[in-house]
């Protein structure tokens, strides 16, 4: 249930146990790819495990608007990039899944687009569930797909996800010049520490990894085991007493 379209006697007669709430990042993604690429995939990712979710068990489940600006200020010097800080985010977060539960949400699982969340959500989905608010858990998509291609950042696993979700918002004509300004890693490594805390002091145009590995066909693999996973999460949520 798109609590966007529902109204509030929709919400009230399904009366939901379980929610989602999807969070991206607007944020540089290279030449080639839009600043709503996390959003874009988070939104995406939490639409088909729903589906798949109340497909296999017949439930219903509550999902929230996305949260379109996370922790990003690594990106702060390519035009477009919006932040918050970690403290602003969790408590965005952690309210707006409190407020599912004050409407008899028990379980809530945030689905992630963008790696500089990772640790903020853990730590709220932590203290959601230590405090008994709701049950909660973070998923991130990209940890979760055994995709052959890299992660790397609007390299070949991102832009296979968006060329199968939206591929109207990759700009195609600018890949080659995404993949020939690009980093093969993330960071500056030196002594097995990374001493670059921008993507711009490692990577010319804000890519790393190489976005012409990963077409279409790949992306809808991904897609598929994602929602399979996040459906296995959401079930495992709503079983606990």
């Amino acid at each position: 249930m798109d609590l966007d379209a529902a109204t509030w006697t929709d919400v009230r007669d399904a009366d939901p146990s379980v929610g989602v709430v999807p969070v991206g990042s607007t944020e540089q993604h290279g030449p080639h790819a839009p600043l709503g690429t996390d959003s874009t995939a988070a939104r995406a990712v939490a639409e088909a495990g729903v589906e798949a979710y109340e497909t296999e068990y017949g439930a219903v489940v509550a999902v929230a608007p996305t949260i379109p600006v996370g922790v990003a200020e690594e990106h702060r010097s390519f035009a477009g990039t919006l932040w918050v800080s970690p403290d602003t985010f969790r408590a965005y977060v952690r309210e707006t899944v409190a407020s599912l539960a004050s409407h008899s949400v028990d379980a809530v699982v945030v689905v992630n687009g963008h790696g500089g969340n990772v640790d903020a959500l853990r730590e709220v989905c932590a203290r959601l569930s230590r405090d008994d608010v709701v049950d909660a858990a973070a998923f991130t998509w990209f940890d979760v797909v055994n995709a052959d291609v890299p992660m790397g950042h609007g390299g070949g696993r991102e832009t296979a996800l968006l060329r199968h979700v939206a591929p109207h918002l990759v700009r195609e004509d600018r890949v080659q010049a995404a993949a020939e300004g690009a980093s093969t890693r993330w960071g500056e490594w030196v002594g097995g520490v990374n001493v670059a805390h921008d993507t711009d002091a490692f990577s010319e145009n804000g890519v790393v990894g190489d976005p012409r590995d990963g077409d279409a066909d790949t992306g809808a693999k991904m897609l598929q085991e994602a929602a399979s996973s996040l459906a296995d999460v959401l079930n495992a949520l709503a079983d606990r007493d």
